[in-house]
């Protein structure tokens, strides 16, 4: 069983307690993300700053009588400032969402519109050359099955779905809410507030040398590239990577005895779009659990999810694949599992942004499935959810549980393995040159 911290053990969460944001200057004021302060002369100053907060910038407030930093949802008499500002910010949100809706919607139409209409001539091409009648019904089944199968199509309707559909929804549900904004609503939603903003001010540096890792690899593929075919213009970027036939999850070379592409195709990735987005989770995903399961099982769960979802890929599978999503989802499942072994560490509305991203990941294999390997998300998410129920029996303590000497060496050896592995697929990388 994982060993709990002793010291000033309370009946709260850490992000929870008094002490959990810095020492409050005096006066009044306020802090960003970065920490840098704003000091106001008077409540009312420092309530105008709450009003016309328009981009988030007001984190942390202080003011007489707290000797700490707190949210500006738990200063008293701010609640009329956070309406008008939260009811200005869903405003704006719909706005921008509905103006990406009708942009991507009309991109993929038009995509999509195009490819079909590619696919009717073409029935009516072979009708010709084959001399052979296909009707009307028969060219327009040509039409549907060529943008079904179209790769353009498909990267269109996920682009959609990510920058289009996805946030139209988010400020749906944000515009709806602002109905339960009231005194009673600001106080159910400070938790996960709180939460999130005490997470967002930890220090993951574990996370940071994954990240380090990845874009170590991504470089040499986009070295790679350029040595191959020039730097014409930024669409190289934004165009395939090389480097997965070095170094990928090439199925047959796999099963042919090259066992080692099974620990460097999850440090490559296919185009910037596929690398910013892992990058993304892997911050958000990766400080979570560090700061919460400890850092030694960050490596081990990303390895134990890397493996398992590449031999599912390589079954199920059979054209080439890179990409760390195998080990990010395995995060996703772990921190699914641990938090709800955990109940009493975070706050349930901060649990379901669990949820909602597996649901979101399916959503986009869905969209996507014909270059997203959805075998390797599902067997990467299976991993990380069985490690957690392994490895971490349920509790009812509000301590973050503790890595022993055990833990720590398995870590260290799993990160080293991973770094292995790093400079092993850059020197094939740079090798295939």
């Amino acid at each position: 069983m994982k060993q709990i911290q002793q010291n000033e053990i309370t009946d709260v969460p850490v992000w929870a307690r008094d002490d959990a944001f810095p020492i409050a200057p005096n006066g009044w004021g306020w802090c960003n993300a970065k920490g840098k302060l704003k000091i106001c002369d008077s409540l009312e100053s420092l309530t105008g700053a709450i009003r016309d907060d328009r981009d988030g910038s007001v984190v942390l407030v202080w003011a007489p009588g707290h000797p700490r930093m707190i949210l500006p949802e738990e200063l008293e008499g701010m609640d009329d400032a956070l309406r008008f500002a939260r009811a200005r910010w869903a405003q704006e949100d719909s706005a921008s969402a509905q103006h990406r809706m009708r942009w991507f919607g009309f991109i993929l139409l038009a995509i999509s519109a195009y490819t079909f209409f590619a696919g009717f001539m073409i029935a009516a091409l072979v009708a010709v050359n084959q001399h052979v009648e296909i009707h009307l019904f028969q060219r327009i089944q040509y039409g549907i099955k060529a943008v079904i199968n179209s790769t353009q199509c498909g990267i269109a309707s996920m682009m959609f779905v990510i920058f289009a559909l996805i946030p139209w929804f988010q400020a749906r549900k944000q515009k709806q809410k602002l109905g339960t904004w009231t005194k009673a609503g600001i106080a159910a939603a400070a938790p996960s507030i709180r939460f999130a903003t005490w997470l967002e001010r930890q220090k993951a540096p574990v996370t940071k040398i994954f990240l380090g890792l990845l874009t170590l690899v991504a470089l040499a593929q986009i070295l790679c590239k350029v040595e191959s075919q020039g730097w014409s213009s930024l669409t190289t970027l934004f165009q395939t990577w090389d480097g997965t036939t070095a170094a990928g999850m090439i199925k047959d070379r796999y099963h042919h005895g090259e066992w080692w592409r099974l620990f460097t195709a999850p440090l490559l990735h296919g185009n910037v779009v596929h690398f910013l987005m892992n990058a993304a989770a892997l911050a958000y995903l990766g400080k979570r659990m560090e700061v919460f399961a400890r850092w030694p099982h960050l490596p081990l769960v990303f390895l134990f999810g890397a493996c398992i979802g590449g031999e599912a890929s390589a079954r199920w599978v059979n054209t080439p694949s890179v990409g760390a999503s195998g080990g990010l989802m395995a995060w996703l499942g772990f921190l699914m599992v641990f938090e709800t072994l955990h109940k009493q560490l975070i706050p349930s509305r901060a649990r379901r942004q669990l949820a909602a991203g597996v649901i979101f990941t399916a959503l986009i294999g869905i969209v996507g499935y014909q270059f997203i390997d959805n075998a390797a998300h599902a067997g990467g998410l299976v991993a990380g959810m069985l490690y957690a129920a392994i490895v971490f029996p349920a509790s009812s303590s509000t301590e973050r549980p503790n890595s022993n000497f055990v833990d720590r060496l398995a870590g260290s050896a799993a990160l080293a393995m991973i770094m292995v592995s790093t400079l092993f697929a850059i020197w094939k990388i740079i090798h295939a040159i």
